[in-house]
């Protein structure tokens, strides 16, 4: 039986055997090859702080606030890449043997509706396609933030989503783009991806340094996306008068450090809360997630955005026991989590 990796705790990971579901309409079975984590939003579900907010209400649209965790067992991983290996009927645009890119987590083999599939074009880097998910957030924050051509852009948090933005940004044609994360391996991929400028904000005043490497003006694009309530204080330290912080970062309840009587009282930014699955889209009826996907995949696949520096380590798959907790515990030593299938 095929195997897939499940939570037992933010510490403690297991293989466990599950049956592979029948292939129905519509649908195919994809033999693994590569596949790669999403940090932030599994660690929320990981750590339980995600599930104390209860289900979201749609028809009242607020949390209900339970106070309560998940407390159970969950799967993990976010995007795989894997060869076709079995179809259904009315699928189209697929053939056995294909490589396709999905929505799945860590197992080996999964049976998934081609809907949310994407056929992999030859030559184009597995670790860039398991990037449409950030990029697709990226995406909708720096579509979201208005940034234009010319722009000065701070982008707080060099995750996967944070390099990405860091590219598209770049695409856009700001400048400067300063690229803030105290890890010294993010900072370094932010070079690599296009960043003019990057800050440790425990080495300085990151809002103050933005400051003073932009004429004192500020930047007029700040994204957020660390989820930690410091780089929002510096995000909004960091912003010319009047310009646009974008807060996309999905963390727990803030705690002390947010202070909106200061600099934001004075300069009056703009906070905007961006989240490209969100429908309708700010934008709507022109731009959907859909949309943004079809942009993402595009440049993914022409290269102009690239996933190679993000996705670190790559692990085989029988160590991801060991690997997957060290997203938490040692955060220097990876960005997205990747691993490949004997």
């Amino acid at each position: 039986m095929p195997r897939e990796l499940i939570a037992l705790s933010p510490e403690e990971m297991a293989l466990r055997e599950y049956e592979a579901a029948e292939v129905g309409e519509g649908e195919m079975r994809v033999q693994s090859l590569y596949a790669a984590a999403k940090h932030g939003t599994e660690m929320s579900g990981v750590k339980g702080y995600s599930g104390k907010r209860g289900r979201y209400d749609a028809e009242l649209q607020v949390f209900p606030d339970t106070g309560k965790g998940t407390g159970r067992a969950s799967r993990v991983g976010n995007m795989f890449v894997g060869t076709v290996t079995a179809m259904g009927t009315g699928v189209k645009g697929f053939a056995e043997g294909d490589v396709a890119l999905g929505y799945g987590p860590f197992r080996e083999v999964h049976v998934v509706s081609t809907d949310r599939c994407w056929k992999m074009p030859h030559g184009v880097s597995w670790r860039s396609a398991v990037c449409l998910d950030p990029a697709d957030f990226a995406m909708g924050a720096v579509r979201d933030g208005q940034v234009r051509i010319g722009d000065a852009v701070a982008v707080f948090g060099m995750g996967a989503i944070g390099l990405m933005a860091v590219q598209i940004a770049k695409l856009s044609g700001a400048y400067p783009i300063i690229a803030v994360d105290p890890l010294s391996n993010r900072r370094r991929a932010a070079q690599i991806c296009g960043a003019d400028l990057t800050l440790d904000p425990t080495a300085c005043d990151a809002g103050v340094e933005i400051k003073k490497a932009t004429e004192n003006r500020g930047v007029d694009v700040a994204i957020e996306y660390s989820g930690n309530v410091h780089a929002l204080q510096a995000a909004v330290r960091g912003v010319a008068f009047g310009g646009n912080v974008v807060a996309g970062a999905a963390p727990p309840p803030y705690g002390a450090g947010l202070d909106f009587g200061a600099e934001a009282h004075f300069n009056r930014p703009n906070l905007i809360f961006s989240r490209a699955c969100s429908e309708p889209n700010r934008e709507h009826p022109r731009w959907d997630e859909k949309r943004i996907y079809a942009t993402c995949w595009r440049l993914l696949t022409e290269g102009k955005l690239t996933g190679d520096p993000i996705v670190t380590p790559v692990v085989a798959f029988e160590d991801l026991v060991t690997e997957y907790p060290k997203i938490a515990s040692n955060p220097e030593q990876n960005i997205k989590l990747g691993t490949f299938f004997e």
